[in-house]
Parts: structure tokens; C-alpha cells; sequence
């Protein structure tokens, strides 16, 4: 097995560890660790992003906002650069919500160019996710101001991948409660 794809399951394992347990606000409570595949699939098969610190980023997206995970773990386990983009990815959970979404807003002009990648296809995914089976106790109003927010957010990392942005606006078009 070369480096890159096993750094790429190391990845997958340690999120899915990290993970266990969590599941996603859609009806059918999937499991978390579906998502950040997601996004890792959207960058690799759609993107033809096959960077591993882009896709290995993509698995490790959540572990730092969303488990007791560390940064310093993540450097320790993959190094520098995944770890710095996770960072840049992760939302400061020590602020209210809106104060991070404002953050995501205001930052993702200035993130590199690997997490503007992740962050693109984590749009991409929550979108399609919403679209396909939102989260059960989100009306409609609230899906909206999601896709709303996100084509705020989008907006800062616009030229890091045309194509991706073309797949980005196509689910944007499809906003909930527009036909």
C-alpha cells in the first residue's frame, strides 16, 4: 500500500473511532462518520481533488468541533498540514452560534487553499443532505437561512475550484421552498 492511501484509511478509521456513537439530524439518524466520507467522495469523484492532505482534512473535518479531539492529536497522528487545515476548518465551539457563523463568513476568504476544498465540499454535502432528508426538527424558514448562510460562506473561497462551485450553485438553485 503506498503512503498516501494509507494515511487516507488511517484517517477514515481514526474519524469513524471518533465518531462512534454520533449520528446525523436527518429522519433516519444516520450514522456520522457517513458525512465526512461524503466529503472525501465529492472532492475525489467529483472534484478529482486526490491531494491527501485535502481528503485525509475532509475525513478529520468535525473530529476537533465535534469530539474531544484535540489539534495537537491531529498533528501528532498526521501531521502538520492535515492538522493546520483541520484547524482552519474547525469552528471555535467556545463562541455562540452566531458568532461562528459570522467566523465562517469573515474567514473563508482567508483560508489556504486545501481548506477552502473542505470547506466547499462540506457545503456541498449539507446541502445535498438537507435537500434529500433535512433535519427532522428544522422548518422550513431554518433550511433556507442553512442555504443562505452557505452561499455567504462559499462566496470567500470562490476561484479555489470552478467545478465543485458549479455543483455548489446547481443544489443552491434547488433551495428548499423555491417550486
Amino acid at each position: 500500500m503506498d503512503g498516501a492511501t494509507g494515511i487516507l484509511l488511517r484517517a477514515l478509521a481514526f474519524a469513524a473511532e471518533r465518531h462512534s456513537g454520533q449520528r446525523r439530524k436527518d429522519a433516519a439518524a444516520s450514522p456520522y462518520i457517513n458525512h465526512p466520507i461524503a466529503l472525501a467522495d465529492v472532492l475525489a469523484n467529483e472534484g478529482r481533488v486526490l491531494d491527501v492532505v485535502v481528503l485525509s482534512a475532509a475525513m478529520l473535518h468535525d473530529t476537533i468541533e465535534d469530539t474531544a479531539t484535540t489539534a495537537g492529536e491531529i498533528e501528532a497522528r498526521f501531521g502538520t498540514r492535515i492538522a493546520t487545515v483541520v484547524v482552519e476548518v474547525s469552528d471555535d465551539c467556545s463562541l455562540d452560534k452566531a458568532t461562528r457563523k459570522l467566523r465562517q463568513v469573515e474567514h473563508a476568504p482567508h483560508l489556504s487553499p486545501e481548506a477552502k476544498l473542505v470547506k466547499l465540499a462540506d457545503k456541498i454535502c449539507n446541502l445535498r443532505d438537507i435537500l434529500a432528508s433535512p433535519p427532522v426538527h428544522w422548518p422550513l424558514q431554518r433550511q433556507q437561512a442553512y442555504f443562505d448562510w452557505s452561499a455567504q460562506v462559499i462566496a470567500g473561497v470562490r476561484g479555489v475550484h470552478p467545478q465543485l462551485e458549479a455543483v455548489f450553485d446547481t443544489l443552491y438553485a434547488r433551495r428548499p421552498g423555491q417550486g
